[in-house]
């Protein structure tokens, strides 16, 4: 079987809109939660985000392309242009036939959708566009990119809520492993930082409440935890095949070598609280990494600042590690980023590959005093510097969707 390497990354998220920007905001402890400025937030129980910041898509596709493109498609082509080029392809010099394309999102262009429909209840059916459904449909991002770079050979969106990332890079592994591809692009986008998803979110008592405190909202293992916070971006990575790599003088930025999905079977929205879906997920990645527990070294959590997930996820990585459970450093990239749903598994991916790069673990920060329940090592507060081989990134998802990816430092 093939070996499977990144050799391209690109991001766009509430950190930053490139990789360097993204990781040194994540490692200095810095919060890209604040609050909303893109629409009217009167009457709505939560008003901060995780919004990304200085993004002008005509910038990046001109005016014409960027009216055909609902914003969470000019995330995923930004940060796959960001990605395509870190890997120096020569497009002309592949067999396009066997490149891919797996790019997710969770939710899709809904801020089309909600635009058309205030344009057909103040207008009437004639003005609503006629590019309105190819504009919202999740699978519009894989698309797009495919189109862009001419990519021939399969083109998915996996749509597993927010555990899409990990999906597109884990079937991308499992694709390229078994030589029927040689390149695949995959990661995850989203842009539902909007007006209808805070209030449903909110109503739903999912999010923080901390409208005063937005950069202390997202606080993962945190007894004052009190919700997750919405965010968007997307986060894009190159993945071949080694031979195909070493074969053009790729550089090789880290190796995926373990991948594991499973369901709950529980419930539509709530996570069990002992983990075992989590476990499983986490333990057929292990398997799959021909690794045992104590071959991990950091550990890259969901961790989305719920009470109940940030517990389940403790005991799951407790289930699987057991003592060693105790010795790997956890990290909650979300603590800064907010929760970018089905874009997050992407991002994370990408900053588990620097933190192997650096040998440097980015902090969980707001973590002032632990709940009870969460008492392994989360990194409070602090980047900590340990030596760093192999690390383990999780992503779960409404529905019951589990999935873990191992990455690997490139020897």
């Amino acid at each position: 079987m093939e070996r499977v390497v990144i050799t391209g990354m690109g991001v766009i998220s509430p950190l930053g809109n490139d990789i360097e920007t993204f990781w040194s905001r994540l490692v200095r402890g810095e919060s890209g939660i604040r609050q909303v400025e893109a629409f009217d937030t009167t009457g709505q129980k939560v008003t901060i985000a995780g919004a990304v910041q200085d993004f002008d898509p005509v910038q990046w596709f001109g005016a014409k392309e960027a009216r055909r493109m609902d914003r969470f498609c000019h995330f995923a082509l930004a940060a796959a242009e960001q990605a395509l080029g870190q890997a120096g392809l020569d497009l002309d010099q592949i067999d396009r036939e066997r490149m891919g394309v797996y790019v997710g999102s969770g939710i899709g262009g809904i801020q089309t959708l909600m635009s058309q429909s205030e344009k057909l209840a103040a207008r009437g059916p004639e003005r609503v566009s006629p590019t309105l459904v190819p504009m919202m449909i999740p699978n519009m991002a894989a698309a797009m990119i495919s189109i862009k770079y001419g990519a021939l050979g399969p083109t998915l969106a996996p749509v597993t809520a927010c555990s899409i990332g990990n999906t597109a890079i884990g079937e991308a592994f499992f694709s390229i492993q078994a030589g029927r591809t040689d390149l695949i692009i995959a990661g995850g986008a989203e842009a539902a930082v909007t007006g209808i998803a805070l209030a449903s979110f909110a109503n739903a008592t999912a999010l923080s409440t901390r409208n005063d405190e937005p950069e202390k909202a997202s606080r993962p293992f945190d007894t004052e935890r009190d919700g997750f916070v919405v965010a968007e971006g997307a986060g894009i990575l190159v993945l071949e095949s080694l031979t195909h790599a070493l074969a053009r003088g790729a550089a090789i930025l880290g190796e995926v070598i373990g991948y594991g999905a499973s369901s709950d079977a529980y419930h539509m929205v709530a996570t069990p609280e002992d983990g075992n879906g989590a476990a499983r997920a986490m333990q057929l990645a292990l398997k799959e990494a021909r690794l045992s527990p104590s071959d991990i070294d950091v550990i890259s959590a969901h961790a989305t600042s719920t009470v109940i997930g940030d517990r389940s996820e403790t005991a799951a990585i407790k289930k699987v590690f057991g003592d060693e459970a105790y010795r790997i450093p956890v990290t909650a990239n979300k603590s800064m980023t907010g929760h970018m749903l089905g874009a997050s598994g992407g991002a994370e991916a990408i900053a588990l590959v620097k933190s192997l790069q650096h040998g440097l673990i980015p902090p969980t920060i707001n973590l002032d005093t632990n709940d009870e329940a969460c008492d392994l090592d989360y990194v409070p507060n602090e980047a900590r510097y340990a030596p760093l081989r192999i690390g383990m990134s999780n992503s779960f998802g409404f529905g019951g969707h589990n999935s873990a990816i191992v990455i690997k430092a490139y020897e």
